[in-house]
């Protein structure tokens, strides 16, 4: 299922409008004030007719255009060229005013629904169009209506390239899909006098399960980066581990210092309690130092019930 989102920009009108403007009626005007005049100094009432009646028909020639319009012009119903912008003239009842081109940069939404990309996943994709029209003849000859044409074209090209592209280069490259899109709606509009100078895609909506799915997939991903991370932190602790072994067994003095000050570090505190392998002990002589360490303990323990009861 595909939908194409025509809808008509601002001031867009390829018919022309009313053909009243100040120049018209300021015409119209003048024709009866010249006709009230007459009849005045006649005193018959056919010259206010006659000069109302061609004033309604003059003020059919000045057409206005705006600054970025451009007046299709027909004689008979044949091409004679195009007028604006500003004040321009036309022979009434015999030139008619077909079309009114903008020439301005226009968006337009279009939409591709349902549409299988080339693994076989049902997408919705949404993109908006910038273009313009750049040559005004080919534009009101070439083709009936462009703007639905432009529209149509985009929403053909999109589905044609979801087709062509897989899931994952959808989601990645959409520089590279707005690029060809571009390119694609260009050629085909361009005979129709109209150039695309950009597309950009807006939102690309895939089904709910593939959503959950691709979810997981990352976080599984995620929990192998971490765990990876924490192997190789292991792997540089245990290189630093080494490499103070290596230290500490061609040098015992610093092997006994560096046990003195975890000796220090774990007893400081008061109750504190530190289990040390006996082997250790007797490797590196610590009986003597860790009893001076629990009398020293014990002896602020005794001090601290002395000032208690004393109080």
């Amino acid at each position: 299922m595909a939908s194409a989102l025509s809808l008509r920009p601002r001031g867009y009108d390829p018919v022309d409008g009313p053909a009243v403007n100040v120049v018209a009626i300021g015409i119209l005007v003048a024709f009866m004030a010249i006709g009230v005049a007459a009849t005045l100094a006649a005193g018959n009432a056919l010259p206010v007719i006659v000069m109302t009646l061609a004033g309604i028909v003059l003020m059919q020639s000045p057409r206005v255009a705006a600054q970025w319009e451009r007046a299709v012009i027909l004689r008979l119903g044949r091409f004679i060229g195009l007028r604006g912008p500003g004040l321009f003239w036309i022979v009434p009842f015999i030139d008619t005013v077909s079309s009114r081109i903008d020439q301005r940069t226009i968006t337009t939404s279009f939409a591709a629904e349902q549409t299988l990309t080339s693994d076989t996943v049902p997408v919705n994709v949404d993109a908006v169009l910038f273009w313009l029209v750049h040559d005004v003849e080919k534009a009101a000859l070439e083709v009936q209506d462009y703007y639905q044409a432009v529209s149509w074209a985009a929403q053909t090209a999109l589905r044609d390239i979801i087709g062509r592209t897989t899931l994952t280069e959808l989601l990645r490259g959409r520089e590279r899909i707005e690029d060809e899109l571009q390119r694609l709606i260009d050629a085909r509009s361009n005979p129709w006098g109209v150039t695309v100078s950009s597309v950009e895609m807006r939102d690309v909506v895939i089904p709910g399960a593939l959503q959950d799915a691709m979810s997981r997939e990352a976080q599984a991903a995620r929990e192998k980066q971490a765990r990876i991370i924490l192997g190789e932190a292991e792997r540089e602790i245990a290189a630093s581990f080494a490499e103070a072994a290596k230290s500490y067994h061609e040098n015992p003095t610093a092997l006994h210092l560096r046990a003195m000050n975890m000796l220090y570090e774990g007893l400081k505190e008061k109750g504190a309690l530190m289990l040390v392998p006996s082997s250790a002990v007797e490797s590196m002589g610590m009986g003597g130092l860790m009893g001076a360490a629990a009398l020293r303990q014990q002896t602020l323990a005794g001090g601290t019930q002395d000032v208690k009861r004393t109080e």
